[in-house]
């Protein structure tokens, strides 16, 4: 029982099968009327001014931090157990990660980013992790104590919020994935940003487009970011249905959390202010190897997000940080699992989870 993205595909197939026609009858595939109102559908349902499709959600990180001019001698303060795309968005523009623990519902750790903050910090980046929203009034109080920039990564936490604002519209920036997995998945790569800054939202159109304006006219040096009109009228579609989606995931959790008893398992805590729209359900478990290979044994699949901190990857080995820096991420690191968690999940399907965890 791994996780099943067809499900959601096959409740809205004849919807998103028409759109992917329309467009492809229209000839017109990049940068169109459907990217244009997918933009527009996007930003209204975030409550934003403006929204810009991208092709990922790792360009909308780094792009999003080369357009506020942070880079080389800058520090950004990031938490030390997120997915590393979020640690790339920053380093890719040759500024340097601060990490900070997190908290107990998996999210940065408001209480020690003051302490992290230097003469060379320059913004701060809050992931909204697992789907739940990060507690936001300290950090924007912080940001604008210390005159710093607000990005948020919310690839993981389309439809969160915290005291009833969308996450991605309490900073400069808010930065989102639609890889397929996602609450909100496309059907390949897709991404955007989005933010109440109208130069904010020109000058990322001039970076995804080769920093063009005008064709052939180069401001800066860009990329080639853009969403394209399959994909955004595809996810108009989706968009139409997310709040249903996300109900449906709150439904499964909830039947996880009161169901599941286990003294070795630990359950994921929600905060009393953020919402959660559970893109994952995470557990944490001593003795997860075991576990994982007893859910196998039944056909259950799980996955580990994610095993390896950023700092203490090869890839951010040149930091210099070792085994011991981040104590408690290394600890999530050894003991989360996520469990299955998909729209169209059945209540048999449900129950065999959850009996199987019992019974570990």
């Amino acid at each position: 029982m791994p996780n099943r993205l067809d499900r959601g595909f096959q409740k809205y197939q004849e919807e998103i099968e028409s759109a992917a026609l329309k467009v492809l009858r229209s000839g017109w595939y990049v940068l169109g009327p459907e990217v244009e109102s997918f933009e527009k559908e996007f930003a209204s349902y975030v409550n934003s001014k403006y929204c810009v499709g991208l092709a990922n959600g790792l360009d909308a990180l780094w792009l999003s931090f080369r357009v506020l001019g942070i880079g080389a001698g800058d520090e950004v303060i990031v938490q030390g157990n997120t997915y590393i795309a979020s640690v790339m968005g920053i380093t890719i523009n040759g500024a340097t990660p601060v990490f900070v623990e997190p908290d107990e519902f998996f999210n940065i750790d408001v209480s020690k980013i003051e302490e992290k903050i230097t003469p060379k910090t320059k913004a701060i980046l809050v992931v909204h992790l697992y789907g739940q929203a990060s507690k936001m009034d300290e950090v924007v109080t912080l940001c604008q104590k210390y005159n710093l920039r607000l990005v948020e990564d919310c690839a993981q936490s389309h439809g969160a919020c915290y005291k009833g604002q969308m996450t991605g519209t309490f900073g400069d920036i808010g930065c989102f994935s639609f890889y397929p997995s996602k609450n909100l998945g496309a059907f390949g790569d897709a991404g955007a940003i989005v933010t109440n800054d109208e130069n904010i939202a020109q000058a990322m159109k001039m970076y995804r487009n080769y920093g063009s304006e005008k064709r052939y006219y180069n401001k800066v040096v860009g990329a080639n970011s853009r969403l394209d009109e399959i994909q955004a009228a595809m996810l108009r579609v989706r968009l139409n249905y997310l709040e249903d989606m996300i109900a449906e995931r709150r439904a499964i959790a909830s039947r996880y959390s009161a169901e599941i008893d286990n003294s070795k398992i630990l359950l994921p805590k929600v905060g009393a202010e953020g919402t959660h729209v559970w893109h994952q359900y995470v557990i944490r478990v001593q003795e997860r190897e075991k576990l994982i290979v007893s859910m196998k044994d039944k056909g259950i699949g799980t996955i580990i997000h994610y095993p390896i901190p950023p700092h203490l990857s090869e890839a951010y080995a040149y930091l210099g940080h070792g085994k011991g820096y981040l104590p408690i991420t290394e600890e999530y690191a050894n003991t989360v699992l996520s469990i299955p968690m998909y729209n169209g999940m059945t209540q048999e399907e449900q129950a065999r989870v959850i009996e199987c965890l019992n019974s570990f």
